[in-house]
C-alpha cells in the first residue's frame, strides 16, 4: 500500500498570468503558498485484475480506459498502471465541494501521480510531477486553466513562480525571516462563502479576454513582485494593501469573478477592519481570504459570522509519500 499527501494552495497575486495565452507574450508570475489542507491518495494492489476507484462514488472496471474519473484515468495511463489496482481519494475539504479556489483538482493530479509512481517503485521529481499534472489537466483534458496550482502542489512552500514563454517554470522560494512568515500567517483569515462555482467557465472567459485585459494582468504581475519585496522587508501592512489592489484588478478580468454577494461580504470585512483580501482561485465563490491585524480580527469574524472560518497554516512541503507497505 502507498499513501501520498499533497497540499492545496493559496494564491496571493498574479493569478491569470499563468495562462499560456498570457505568458506566451513573455512571462507570467504568481506568488502563492501551499497550506495544511491536503489531498490523500491510497494505492493498493488488488487480488484480481480489476480496477477499483473510490471517491464520492466507487467505480469497478476491468480496464483503465473505462475509468470515469478523468484525472485518475489519465494519471494511470501516464504511469503505465492499467489493471489490478485499488485507488482511494480523500480530502480535508469535503468531496463534492465544487469551486473552492484552493487548487484541489491539481493537488489530486499531482498526488495520484506521486502515489502511482511510488506503487511501481519510482521516485520522481517535483518538477516532473508538476509538468505531468499540467499535461493531464491542460493538454489531455483541455481544462482552461493555468499552471500555478500544479507547481504549488508539487513543490510546497511559499514561492514566486515565473512561467516563461518557452514553457519552462522558475520556482523561487521567498527569502524571508521565520518571524515574518509566522506573523503573516497570523494576519490571514479564510472563510468559506458557501457559494459554489465552476472555475472553468470563469477561466474560459478570462482567456478569451486576455488581449483586452493584458494591461490589468501586467499590473498584477508587477504587484506580485512588489509583494515579494515587502515580505523580504517585513512590511506586512503593505501586503494587505497590495491584496486589495490585486482584488480590485482581478474583478475586471471576467464577468463571473465577483458577484453582489461576494462584494457585500468583502465590504463587510473591510468595514470591520480588514485591510484587503480576495476570493481565492478563479473567483465567483469558494473561499474568501482576508488580511487583518490581530486587533481587528474579532470584529471581522463578527461581521462574517454567517460564514465558516477555516484556519490554515503555510505548508513547507509539497506532495510526499507518507506511507509505504509491501
Amino acid at each position: 500500500m502507498i499513501i501520498s499527501r499533497t497540499p492545496m494552495r493559496v494564491s496571493f497575486l498574479g493569478g491569470g498570468s499563468d495562462l499560456a495565452v498570457y505568458y506566451g507574450r513573455g512571462y507570467g508570475q504568481v506568488l502563492s503558498t501551499a497550506i495544511d489542507r491536503y489531498i490523500f491518495i491510497t494505492v493498493n494492489r488488488k487480488f484480481d485484475d480489476l480496477i477499483r476507484v473510490s471517491y464520492s462514488k466507487t467505480e469497478m472496471v476491468d480496464h483503465v480506459d473505462k475509468v470515469e474519473h478523468n484525472i485518475i484515468r489519465e494519471a494511470m495511463k501516464i504511469v503505465g498502471v492499467e489493471r489490478g489496482v485499488d485507488i482511494v481519494y480523500m480530502g480535508d475539504i469535503p468531496l463534492g465541494t465544487a469551486g473552492i479556489g484552493l487548487g484541489s483538482s491539481s493537488s489530486l493530479a499531482v498526488g495520484v501521480l506521486n502515489a502511482l509512481y511510488a506503487y511501481v517503485g519510482k521516485h520522481v521529481s517535483a518538477e516532473r510531477l508538476a509538468r505531468e499534472a499540467c499535461e493531464i489537466e491542460i493538454d489531455r483534458l483541455g481544462h482552461p486553466m493555468g499552471k500555478q496550482d500544479q507547481y504549488a502542489a508539487a513543490y510546497g512552500g511559499f514561492n514566486r513562480y515565473r512561467f516563461n514563454k518557452d514553457e519552462s517554470v522558475f520556482v523561487d522560494p521567498i527569502i524571508w525571516r521565520r518571524a515574518t512568515r509566522e506573523a503573516l500567517n497570523a494576519k490571514l483569515l479564510m472563510f468559506y462563502t458557501g457559494v459554489e462555482r465552476h472555475s472553468s467557465t470563469i477561466l474560459a472567459d478570462q482567456q478569451d479576454g486576455i488581449r483586452d485585459n493584458a494591461g490589468y494582468l501586467d499590473q498584477m504581475v508587477a504587484l506580485s513582485e512588489t509583494m515579494r519585496e515587502m515580505l523580504v522587508k517585513n512590511d506586512l501592512h503593505a501586503v494587505g494593501e497590495l491584496l486589495h489592489q490585486g482584488w480590485m484588478g482581478k474583478r475586471k478580468l471576467a464577468p463571473g469573478v465577483t458577484s453582489p454577494r461576494i462584494d457585500e461580504l468583502y465590504e463587510l470585512a473591510r468595514g470591520a477592519g480588514a485591510v484587503g483580501g480576495k476570493i481565492l482561485g478563479a473567483g465567483g465563490g469558494g473561499f474568501l481570504m482576508l488580511y487583518a491585524e490581530e486587533a481587528d480580527q474579532d470584529r471581522v469574524r463578527q461581521a462574517l459570522a454567517d460564514l465558516k472560518e477555516t484556519p490554515f497554516r503555510f505548508e513547507p512541503q509539497g506532495s510526499k509519500i507518507i506511507y509505504v507497505s509491501d
